[in-house]
C-alpha cells in the first residue's frame, strides 16, 4: 500500500509542475466543508492512508505532509509509516501551522493550490492573507484529482426521503420563513448554504449519501421569491419532488449551481456564513452576499419539545440495546469463547437494529481494547483486531441514529480484574464527568467556561486529555453538530437550553489503555434570581458505569451520591423494557456504590 501511496503522489507532483504549483493543500473534506464525506470525497484517504475524521494534507515539490490533531496522533503515524509523509501534530507549541509551514519552506513568487469549494470563505482569506504577506500567491482553481484517481468513485445517488414533521416538529416552510427572517435582519434578502446538516435539518429531508450520516449531497438557495434545491435527479422521487414544491422549493441539477449563483441579479444579497460557505461561492457572488452568522446553526442546535421528547424515547431504547451488548460481551468472555474488537462492534449493531425506528448507526463504533483504547478515534480493521481477553480495559465508543434522535456513549469496561492504576484512572475521568453533569452556570456560558471542570482531577496529578470534552449532537442527523460545545478553545456559542451535548473525559495511556466516559446531555432551565437565569444539565444517556473501576477513596460523599442515584434512574428507566434476566443483570450493575 505504501508504494501506491508513493506513487500517486508521483502523479500528484506531476500535476503541480505542470500547472506551476509549488505547494497543494487538501483537507479532508468535500464541497459542503464536512467532516464526515462520502467515498468520493476520500482524497486524503486515497493519497495518505490515513482513515481519521480530521486531517489536512499538504504536498510540495519536496514533501509530504498530513496535519492532525490530538485524536488522531498515534493513528495517524501508524497509518502513513512507510509512505514518506510526515506526520504534524496540529495544536502543540512546536508545530507550525500550514501557512506558517509554507512561509517557510517556499519563495516568494511561489504559488500554493487549492480546490476553492473545499475551503470556507474565512479559511480562504486567512490563509491568502498570510501567503501575500510572505509574497505566495494562491490560486483557488486548483483541482487535479479526478486526472490522477482514475477509479475515484462517484458521488451519492442515494434515494431522499422525508423526515415526518411527527419526529421534526416544525415544517420546512416555517423553518424557511425564519430562516429568510433572520436573514433580512442581517441585511440579505437570501440565503445560501451548502452545509448538509443544515439542508437537510431545514427542508426536513434525509438521505443516505455518508456512512452514519443521514444527509442528502445538495445546495440550498433560500429566497422569498422562490428557492431552490441544487441535488442531481437521480436521487429525487415523486412524492418529494412534490413535497419541495408545497414547501417552494424549487430542484436544478446539481452542477448548476454555481453558474445558477452567478447569473442571479445584482441586487440580490445572498447571506453566507463566513466558516460554513466556501471561497468558491463567495467568489461567484462576489458584491451580491453578506457575510453573516448562519441563521440555521442555533434553531437546528435548539431542539423543539417534539424532539426533545422523541430524543428521550431513543435513548431508552439505546439503552435498553447497549445493557444486552455488555451483558453478551461479558458473558463471551466468562464462558472463554472468542470474542474480539470488531466482534464487539458487531453485537453493538446487532442489539442497535433490532430496536424500534432504526435507521443505522450514528458513527462507526471505536471498541478499542488495551493498548488499542489509547487511540482516541480508533477503529479495529482485520489487521489491527485484537483479541479480549481478561487483564485489560474495553472502551466502547458507539451510537445510532433513530428517526426520533441520535445517540453517542461511551463506556470503559473492566475485561477480569481491573488494577489499581486502571481504578485510580478511571475514577479521575469520572471525578470529571460528574462535575460537568451537575454545573449550574447563568444564562450566557459558554462550554469553554465549564471545559476545565471535566480536567480538574487529571490536571491535579499532571494528566489531560487533548480532545473537546463535548460536541453538540443533531437530531436525526449528524452525530457531531455546532455551534456549541465544552472544551478549551472558545467556540463562543453559549449554552442554551434545548441544546444537547455530550460530556466525555477521558485520559490515555499509550501502549497501555484508554478511558472515557460519556453521556449526552442535555441543557434545561435551572432557576431565576436577581442575578438572572441559571442552566443545568439533564443527563440523557441510560447505561450503567462498570462499578468495578470505582476508586472510592478518592471520591466524595457527594461523587458517589451522583453515581447512585444515576444508577438508579437507569434501573427505574429501562428495566420494565427488559425481561427478567435482563432485569436481574441490571439491579447487580446498578447497585450502590457502597
Amino acid at each position: 500500500m505504501s508504494n501506491q501511496i508513493i506513487e500517486r503522489i508521483v502523479a500528484l507532483r506531476k500535476q503541480m509542475e505542470e500547472a506551476g504549483i509549488k505547494a497543494v493543500i487538501l483537507p479532508r473534506t468535500d464541497a459542503h466543508l464536512s467532516e464526515y464525506i462520502s467515498s468520493h470525497w476520500h482524497i486524503v484517504r486515497w493519497l495518505s492512508g490515513f482513515t481519521g475524521s480530521a486531517g489536512t494534507m499538504v504536498v510540495t515539490d519536496k514533501e509530504a505532509l498530513l496535519w492532525v490533531d490530538s485524536r488522531y496522533f498515534l493513528q495517524g503515524a501508524q497509518q502513513i509509516e512507510g509512505t514518506g509523509i510526515i506526520l504534524m501534530k496540529d495544536g502543540l507549541p512546536d508545530t507550525p501551522s500550514i501557512a506558517e509551514y509554507l512561509c517557510e519552506h517556499l519563495s516568494k513568487g511561489d504559488k500554493v493550490g487549492i480546490n476553492g469549494l473545499l475551503m470556507s470563505i474565512d479559511e480562504t482569506a486567512s490563509l491568502r492573507s498570510r501567503l501575500n504577506a510572505c509574497c505566495i500567491g494562491l490560486d483557488v482553481d486548483f483541482d487535479p484529482i479526478d486526472r490522477i484517481w482514475a477509479d475515484r468513485p462517484a458521488l451519492p445517488s442515494d434515494k431522499i426521503f422525508i423526515h415526518d414533521e411527527k419526529y421534526a416538529g416544525e415544517s420546512a416552510r416555517s423553518k424557511i420563513a425564519r430562516m429568510l427572517a433572520d436573514a433580512g435582519a442581517q441585511g440579505a434578502n437570501a440565503y445560501f448554504t451548502s452545509a448538509l446538516d443544515e439542508i437537510a435539518w431545514v427542508l426536513n429531508i434525509r438521505s443516505n449519501d455518508v456512512p452514519c450520516n443521514p444527509v442528502a449531497t445538495s445546495f440550498l438557495y433560500l429566497a422569498s421569491q422562490g428557492s431552490t434545491l441544487f441535488v442531481d435527479s437521480a436521487k429525487m422521487t415523486p412524492e418529494v419532488e412534490a413535497y419541495l414544491n408545497d414547501a417552494g422549493v424549487a430542484v436544478a441539477p446539481y452542477d448548476s449551481v454555481l453558474t445558477a449563483l452567478a447569473a442571479l441579479p445584482v441586487d440580490v444579497k445572498v447571506l453566507l456564513s463566513g466558516s460554513r460557505a466556501s471561497g468558491a461561492i463567495a467568489h461567484v457572488l462576489e458584491g451580491r452576499y453578506v457575510k453573516g452568522d448562519s441563521p440555521v446553526a442555533l434553531p437546528k442546535a435548539v431542539k423543539n419539545e417534539v424532539q426533545i421528547a422523541g430524543i428521550r424515547n431513543a435513548h431508552l431504547r439505546d439503552g435498553v440495546a447497549m445493557v444486552r451488548s455488555l451483558m453478551e460481551i461479558e458473558k463471551t468472555v466468562a464462558d472463554g469463547k472468542p470474542l474480539t474488537e470488531m466482534d464487539v462492534a458487531d453485537i453493538l449493531l446487532k442489539h442497535r437494529s433490532r430496536g424500534d425506528l432504526y435507521f443505522d448507526l450514528s458513527f462507526e463504533s471505536i471498541c478499542g481494547f488495551g493498548a488499542n483504547g489509547a487511540i482516541v478515534h480508533y477503529t479495529a480493521t482485520p489487521e489491527s483486531n485484537t483479541a479480549i481477553t481478561p487483564g485489560s480495559l474495553l472502551l466502547i465508543d458507539s451510537g445510532a441514529n433513530y428517526f426520533d434522535g441520535t445517540t453517542d456513549i461511551t463506556r470503559t469496561v473492566a475485561v477480569g480484574t481491573p488494577s489499581a492504576d486502571m481504578c485510580h484512572d478511571f475514577t479521575l475521568v469520572m471525578k470529571g464527568h460528574i462535575a460537568i453533569a451537575t454545573s449550574i452556570f447563568p444564562e450566557g456560558t459558554r462550554g469553554a467556561q465549564l471545559d476545565a471542570l471535566a480536567r480538574m482531577p487529571l490536571w491535579k496529578e499532571g494528566k489531560s486529555y487533548l480532545h473537546g470534552t463535548g460536541h453538540g449532537v443533531g437530531h436525526f442527523l449528524n452525530v457531531h453538530e455546532g455551534p456549541q460545545s465544552i472544551r478549551l478553545n472558545d467556540t463562543l456559542a453559549p449554552l442554551t437550553p434545548g441544546m444537547l451535548t455530550s460530556n466525555e473525559p477521558g485520559v490515555y495511556l499509550a501502549d497501555r489503555y484508554g478511558i472515557r466516559c460519556e453521556n449526552l446531555v442535555l441543557t434545561i432551565p435551572y432557576e431565576e434570581t436577581e442575578f438572572g437565569r441559571f442552566y443545568a444539565f439533564e443527563t440523557i444517556t441510560l447505561c450503567p458505569f462498570d462499578r468495578k473501576l470505582f476508586d472510592l477513596s478518592i471520591m466524595s460523599d457527594s461523587e458517589i451520591e451522583w453515581v447512585d442515584n444515576y444508577h438508579r434512574t437507569v434501573y427505574d428507566r429501562l428495566s420494565p423494557l427488559m425481561d427478567e434476566a435482563e432485569r436481574s443483570w441490571l439491579a447487580a450493575a446498578t447497585a450502590p456504590l457502597v
